[in-house]
């Protein structure tokens, strides 16, 4: 068995209208920072691992389309250390 760290990041899906990220654009420009052009937010888990290395990367995934993301209006990327 070896021990791991997953990053999962989550984003919602180009197309889907994302409130909090429009709020924080206007916020943005509203200090006057006129270089961003658009914001799209999300979120992230560390997930810490232990198990056999062949399965890992096929329960996480399973876990991220079951429990951490909403596979209609968002994606999800996963990152190992």
């Amino acid at each position: 068995m070896s021990n791991k760290k997953a990053t999962v990041h989550i984003r919602l899906k180009d197309g889907v209208l994302d409130p909090q990220g429009i709020t924080i654009q206007r916020a943005i420009l509203n200090m006057g920072y006129d270089i961003v052009d658009s914001v799209r937010s999300g979120r992230f888990f560390e997930l810490e691992l232990s198990g056999d290395n062949g399965k890992v990367g096929t329960k996480v995934d399973e876990i991220c389309r079951r429990l951490l993301a909403n596979p209609v209006i968002e994606d999800f990327s996963v990152e190992y250390e």
